[in-house]
Formats: structure tokens, C-alpha cells, sequence
């Protein structure tokens, strides 16, 4: 089984992505399928590698990111965690956390819901001062201050022992408001350099929690510059950032001079080039002709995105001996806005499902190398994945049928709703493949194609989007990472953010099962309460599944050690790879 992550971000020609942890499987036109490839492998340490990236990077601040590639890219540079996922092809391996600033993996009491990290000597931040037990809770602290750090992984408001107010959200506010904070100082203590989570609920794989996101990570109490702090970078890793970060265009990570690996593992980083340049904004039509020429900075380059379909027919010879094509743990997917009064509706959501051609949008994206219809939003390889019976059958879509829905439930015709999605020239052709179907099904269809930043747009309760596209991989290998962050309201919709939830879907039926199985008492219990809420969701329609997806990327001459892994969500893994001087 593998171990996944995060959240998928379309950002490119092809199936251009940006997110979430990685699959080892898979077809392969060049690789053995595992994510490996047959660049040359070297220890040798210099020169500068270049990763190239289509769409800007919504957020820096670890307790806010939450795209899969950007967690594992932060993860192997600049922000280092109580424990971390190894490189490591063998996914029994990979998927299992090892020690980083931590000790060891930790010691939990009362069956997993009190757990103790005792912190490292001699791990320092990027200005020479060590990284303390207060510094892990100041960080804690954070996620809780839902109006400012927005767009993260929002757990641990969830698991930690600190009553609910009237909303349902917890009592403690976050750090800059200070209000409950003797609920927080309670929930997480420091005994020296070591600290201790209180949970009011059994967390049996809180590691792979830790290791799999930055929600717990440490952050220095004056470095927080609330939200301003987006874009700023504050290491504890072998890298630093030089300079600022440019949202439009990058930045560049050199080496941090207070980095210690004696602390630290080659087996988590090994920090083999000098300088790691993070290009972004070049069209991936514009990043392969580059990759595929294999020409200046492009042999010593990497990048998250998949090759456009125009260019698969280039990928021969010894272009092919350069590539991978690996499945991926993210599924596509759309969600109703319940907002709105098109789908509040329960007969225009049905008759929209049945509308939808999965089948035209896999074509658009680029056929079987990139994707293939899903039938759940939860990933096959995922513990509690089932076959959603809400979405069996046909693939291509039925008009007929979805017209039929509508008149029956005297619906007047044609239903105008607008669908939101994450723009570029592949993309706009599978927008354009849907609407086609669903224009034929009673509906009249906006396309509404997102050209800059996507997710801190569709989590603004104010958008208008009747429809919204989104891309999931889950968390950790198992089914309460995915429906539950994505579903479950109550930690979900604040003033001032959707969080996850961007279909604003709020059902207290489903949040009772998600409670039934973030309480049960042994795995087969939480995989059948997590099964029962995934039929209820589709039911209700509260997303409708398009696709799985895979993986299909160039990497330049000149860069060594070239791998995919579980740890990396599938992109480049930047704890291994380095650059031939």
C-alpha cells in the first residue's frame, strides 16, 4: 500500500499538476513503473538544478500549504518535521516515518490519543538559534486562527482536546487573538524539548499525520507576520531562500550555513546541489520544448508538469529514456456549489451527474497515459476505496436520461450554471468536452477558466461558481483523509473560507458518520462508517468523480539520481536528485 497526499492543482497543458504524494505503479513507456528512471545516479554535490513550474505556488507558510508537490518539495529543503518519509523506491519503506528533528517516532498513551516528541539537540534555525519544544507548540498554534491561516490541513482542529464554541469550531482562537489560549496550553505542553499532544480522540497514526503534512511543524513566535507571512521562508533545512520570493516568477534556494546534517539523515535529504532555482509562469508547452531540445538550462532541469497530449508523439528514442510514466494517487472530481440556486436543487445536481461525460474529459486530457475514469473520489489503492453505486454505469454521459431528471422534477429549461476550473489549453478542452455533453442535457454553461492562483478562489465563500473542479490524493492511506477534510463542515466553513469543503456541502448525517469513524475502535470499523458516508455523498451528489490520474514527465541530461517516490507525491523528489557538474 502506498502512502499518500494532498491536494491536486491542474495547472498546465496535459494533466499539468501541482499536488499531493505519490504512487509507485504503474504503466511506463521508459521507466520500470515504479517511479525510477535511467538517469545516472552520482553523490557528487554542486551546480545548480531548475525546477520548472507552470502556475503560481498559492503558499510558503507551512502551516497553509497543503499542494502536494510543495509540501514534499518544502519538506526535503527548508522545513524540516518531527518526522519525515524516507527516499525510498520499496513503499513498505517509503511509507513507513523515520526520525527528523524528533528523537525517535514518538510514544503515545491512552490507545493513541496522548503522543510525546522529544526535539533534537543542535538543530538550529537559519540565524544560528536552536529549534525548541515552544517553538513546535507556537506552530501548533496557528492552524487555529482560521481567519488568517487559511487553506491548510485543518486536523488538528478536529483531534486536539479543546472544547467546540456555538459554531462547532474549537474555543481557541489561534495566537493572535489569544482567546482560549489556556484551552491550547492545556491541549499542548512542553516539558523541556519535549512536547506532548492531548487528543479527544484515539490519533493510532498521528506519524503519518506529522510526516505527511506541516500542520505540526515548528515556526518561530517572531517571524509570524499573520498573513503577510505567505511568501516568507524561515529554514531549519539545508536550504534557505535568497532573497524574496517573487509569486510570478520564483525564487531560489541556496545553501543554509546553520544547517547541521549530523542532525539530519541522507536517507531524508541529501542536498546535493548548491542552489535550487524554482522557475515559474512558462506555459508547459513553452517547458517542454525546452525538456524535449535538451539544451541549456534545461539538462540540469526537473518539473511537476505532465507532457502536453501534442507532445507525446516527440517522446521517442532518447527523449523517451528521459521520462516516466507512473500512476498518481489523485483523482479528479466536481463538486456542486450548494449555494447556489441551481444545485440546492437535488434534481439539477442528479441530472448533472448524469450528464457528465467522463469519458470526453479523459480523451481532452490526453487518453489512457494520463488518466482513467474514476468511479469514486476516493483512490483505488486507498484503504475503504468501494465503487460508488451512485456512479456506476455509463461513462459518456446521457442527456436523455439527465433531461428527463429535470422535467420530471419541473425544472425550466435550460439551466444556467457556470463551472470553475484551473485554466490552460488542455484544460480548456476538457472544460469544453463537458460542457458540450451537459449543453445537450438541459443545462446552458458558463466556462469560467481560472488563469492565476485557483484554490484561494474557490475557497471564498462569496464565489458564484455553480459547478467547481478539484483534485484530491489523499492524506495518508486511508479513506478518513479523504471524504472527511473534504466534507465534514463543522471544521470546514468559517466567515472567512470554504477550507475544503468548496461545495459548501453541509449534512449532519455525513459528519455523524465521519465522527463514527474517526472514533472506532479498530480499522474495519472506520472503513465501513467511511464507506457508508462515500454512498451518502453520492446520493446527495456532493461531488461527482471524473478521473485517476497519472503522471507522464521529462527530466533534463544532466540531473542524476532522477526519482519519483511515494514521499514525493509522484513529482520529483528533491531529496535524492543532483546535477552532473
Amino acid at each position: 500500500m502506498f502512502k499518500y497526499r494532498k491536494r491536486v492543482f491542474a495547472v498546465s497543458a496535459a494533466v499539468a499538476l501541482a499536488a499531493s504524494l505519490a504512487a509507485c505503479g504503474g504503466s511506463s513507456d521508459s521507466s520500470d513503473g515504479d517511479g525510477t528512471s535511467g538517469a545516472p545516479t552520482s553523490d557528487e554535490k554542486g551546480g545548480t538544478l531548475n525546477y520548472l513550474i507552470f502556475a503560481p505556488i498559492e503558499h510558503l507558510d507551512p502551516q497553509r500549504v497543503y499542494v502536494g508537490r510543495d509540501i514534499t518539495n518544502l519538506s526535503r529543503t527548508v522545513y524540516r518535521t518531527l518526522v519525515a518519509f524516507p527516499i525510498s523506491d520499496d513503499p513498505e519503506v517509503a511509507n513507513t516515518p523515520v526520525p527528523d528533528l524528533a528523537t525517535d517516532t514518538g510514544t503515545n498513551e491512552d490507545g493513541g490519543k496522548t503522543w510525546s516528541f522529544t526535539v533534537k539537540d543542535g538543530v538550529k534555525w537559519e540565524d544560528g538559534e536552536p529549534v525548541t519544544c515552544e517553538d513546535f507548540k507556537y506552530g501548533a498554534s496557528r492552524a487555529f486562527a482560521t481567519d488568517v491561516i487559511t487553506g491548510g490541513p485543518n486536523y488538528i482542529l478536529s483531534y486536539l482536546d479543546i472544547p467546540t464554541d456555538d459554531s462547532g469550531l474549537p474555543a481557541y482562537k489561534g495566537p493572535y487573538t489569544g482567546e482560549g489560549q489556556e484551552l491550547f496550553d492545556k491541549a499542548v505542553t512542553c516539558d523541556g524539548n519535549t512536547i506532548t499532544y492531548h487528543f479527544n480522540k484515539p490519533w493510532p497514526d498521528f506519524p503519518l499525520a506529522i510526516a505527511g503534512l506541516h500542520m505540526m511543524d515548528p515556526y518561530r513566535e517572531d517571524k509570524d507576520n499573520g498573513d503577510k507571512s505567505n511568501f516568507q521562508i524561515f529554514s531549519n533545512g539545508p536550504y534557505k531562500l535568497d532573497g524574496a520570493w517573487d509569486k510570478a516568477s520564483g525564487g531560489t534556494f541556496v545553501r543554509n550555513d546553520n544547517y547541521d546534517e549530523s542532525t539530519d539523515s541522507p536517507d531524508l535529504r541529501r542536498a546535493l546541489p548548491d542552489s535550487i532555482v524554482f522557475n515559474i509562469g512558462q506555459t508547459t508547452e513553452t517547458i517542454y520544448d525546452q525538456m524535449i531540445q535538451d539544451s541549456g538550462d534545461a539538462q540540469t532541469s526537473v518539473t511537476s508538469q505532465s507532457v502536453p497530449p501534442p507532445y507525446y508523439n516527440q517522446i521517442e528514442g532518447p527523449v523517451a529514456d528521459r521520462s516516466v510514466n507512473i500512476d498518481s494517487p489523485y483523482t479528479y472530481y466536481l463538486v456542486p456549489h450548494f449555494r447556489t440556486e441551481a444545485m440546492s436543487n437535488p434534481a439539477v445536481r442528479q441530472a448533472l451527474a448524469v450528464s457528465t461525460n467522463a469519458d470526453a474529459y479523459v480523451a481532452a486530457i490526453g487518453g489512457d497515459k494520463a488518466a482513467g475514469v474514476a468511479e469514486s473520489i476516493v483512490n483505488p489503492a486507498v484503504v475503504g476505496y468501494q465503487e460508488n453505486p451512485a456512479f456506476a454505469g455509463s461513462n459518456a454521459g446521457d442527456p436523455e436520461a439527465a433531461k428527463q431528471i429535470l422535467e420530471d422534477a419541473g425544472v425550466s429549461m435550460p439551466v444556467k450554471i457556470t463551472y470553475t476550473y484551473p485554466s490552460s489549453e488542455t484544460n480548456d478542452k476538457a472544460a469544453a468536452a463537458l460542457k458540450d455533453t451537459w449543453d445537450q442535457s438541459g443545462f446552458e454553461v458558463t466556462l469560467d477558466g481560472l488563469g492565476d492562483t485557483y484554490y484561494d478562489v474557490i475557497q471564498k465563500p462569496t464565489k458564484e461558481s455553480d459547478v467547481i473542479w478539484g483534485g484530491w490524493g489523499a492524506d495518508w492511506p486511508s479513506a478518513i483523509t479523504v471524504t472527511a477534510p473534504l466534507f465534514d463542515s463543522r471544521p470546514n466553513l468559517t466567515k472567512n473560507s470554504d477550507g475544503q469543503d468548496y461545495g459548501a456541502y453541509d449534512s449532519d448525517e455525513f459528519n455523524a458518520l465521519v465522527d463514527e469513524a474517526q472514533n472506532a475502535s479498530d480499522l474495519d470499523a472506520q472503513t465501513a462508517a467511511l464507506q457508508q458516508a462515500d454512498v451518502l455523498l453520492g446520493e446527495d451528489v456532493a461531488y461527482i468523480p471524473l478521473t485517476t490520474t497519472k503522471f507522464y514527465m521529462l527530466y533534463g541530461s544532466k540531473v542524476t539520481n532522477y526519482t519519483t517516490t511515494p514521499a514525493s507525491n509522484g513529482y520529483p523528489d528533491l531529496g535524492a536528485i543532483g546535477v552532473e557538474s
